[in-house]
């Protein structure tokens, strides 16, 4: 079955190199790894000690950086090397301060495999949340390398607990101990007859309740906020934005918007723009420009979302009108704001928790959005046990990033 997997590598990578010539992600995604075996051999020494973390993509790297501080803390002499599988990931935090080397995961083959172990001959290596390339994990415990998932997340529908199955679970082998989420990981682990399973919980609850005590200031939007209630879109996708301009457009509240788009391209965001028939700013176009002569506030760049929502009375966390649905409640929720988020989120365990616990609200159509914020607008008292509910939900989540520590320790 391994050879199987291969040939499927093998081919896979064929076919994304056409793709790539009419794609400009797929392109940065093989550009990127052209160089990867190059700048390692220029960073990293053979009598260097090293430590690895794999990260899939933007999202598993916030979630594993509670984790790498730590490690970096407690192993001030070892290089971290931190590899990235997906653009959107690599391409936003190739410049990070807490690795010493950043690159693209080669492809999964052996020879990739073998190449990059022999050049970063990392002391300990972790994958973050998910993504078992077989090759990787099998060079790994051939090398005896102690090897760890965190903030691990098992399903039934995967292919270890699949009859068919049985190369993948042979891999798992591979991981020295397995840090995960939830009691339902550990249960299916446990089928598996892996006992060296431990219910860590999610750091990504560290990484948030952490955002709240860094300095979140942006001077332009607290200008542009000129404090007035405001609510933050955040990630949103045109399904979210075409709800919300309806909202937007239609309101006579004492409101302003500030939208994050998950996808930043000239045409869409002046497409945006457009649409909303209040006066509207681009954080490009921000400069000169008195921000609170202002109602709507664009922000068509990436990296600031997190401190934006500390400026939120209230927030609109997109992507819950497609699959596989919501993004990241977790930021807003850290802030103490009451979130509104579409339908789509039953595959997100704290969204779930978030809407069971009435500090989230679910609205599927133009009506329900327009009842459901302009009853957070003109109700404190409301806005405000939400936002306590958000609040103490990451309080009580934390910790996961410890008790990773404690075990390796």
């Amino acid at each position: 079955m391994l050879f199987l997997y291969n040939i499927t590598v093998l081919f896979a990578t064929f076919f994304i190199k056409i793709i790539a010539l009419f794609s400009s992600k797929i392109k940065l995604f093989v550009d990127g790894r052209k160089t990867v075996f190059l700048v390692l051999n220029q960073k990293i020494k053979p009598s260097d000690k090293t430590i690895w973390f794999h990260a899939a993509s933007l999202g598993e790297y916030e979630q594993g950086l509670p984790v790498i501080e730590k490690v970096k803390m407690q192993f001030p002499n070892h290089k971290i090397v931190l590899t990235f599988f997906s653009p959107s990931g690599y391409e936003v935090r190739k410049n990070n301060t807490v690795a010493d080397v950043t690159v693209y995961l080669p492809i999964d083959t052996k020879a990739n495999a073998q190449q990059f172990l022999a050049i970063v001959h990392p002391e300990m290596a972790f994958f973050i949340k998910y993504e078992y390339w077989l090759n990787y994990l099998n060079e790994l415990q051939k090398t005896k390398t102690p090897t760890y998932l965190i903030s691990g997340i098992f399903r039934e529908n995967q292919l270890f607990f699949k009859w068919y199955g049985g190369f993948y679970k042979k891999a798992l082998d591979a991981f020295t101990y397995f840090f995960v989420q939830n009691e339902n990981s550990q249960k299916l682990l446990n089928q598996l007859g892996k006992t060296n399973a431990i219910v860590s919980g999610d750091t990504r609850f560290d990484r948030v309740a952490a955002i709240v005590e860094k300095d979140n200031t942006l001077d332009f939007i607290a200008e542009f906020k000129n404090n007035t209630l405001t609510i933050v879109v955040g990630s949103s996708w045109p399904k979210d934005e075409s709800i919300l301009v309806d909202f937007i457009n239609t309101t006579t509240l004492k409101v302003k918007f500030i939208i994050a788009p998950h996808n930043i391209k000239p045409d869409q965001i002046q497409e945006l723009k457009a649409s909303i028939r209040k006066k509207t700013v681009l954080f490009s176009e921000r400069e000169n420009k008195d921000g609170t002569d202002f109602d709507v506030f664009i922000i068509d760049t990436v990296g600031i979302l997190t401190k934006i929502y500390a400026y939120a009375d209230i927030a609109y966390v997109g992507g819950g009108f497609g699959n596989p649905g919501v993004h990241n409640l977790l930021e807003p929720a850290t802030f103490g704001v009451p979130i509104i988020i579409g339908p789509n989120y039953s595959h997100f365990a704290e969204a779930t928790a978030l809407v069971n616990l009435k500090g989230c609200v679910t609205i599927a159509t133009k009506t329900e959005l327009a009842l459901a914020v302009s009853h957070l607008i003109t109700n404190d008292t409301t806005r405000t046990e939400k936002g306590a509910i958000c609040s103490l939900f990451i309080a009580q989540n934390k910790g996961a990033t410890n008790s990773i520590m404690s075990h390796l320790q």
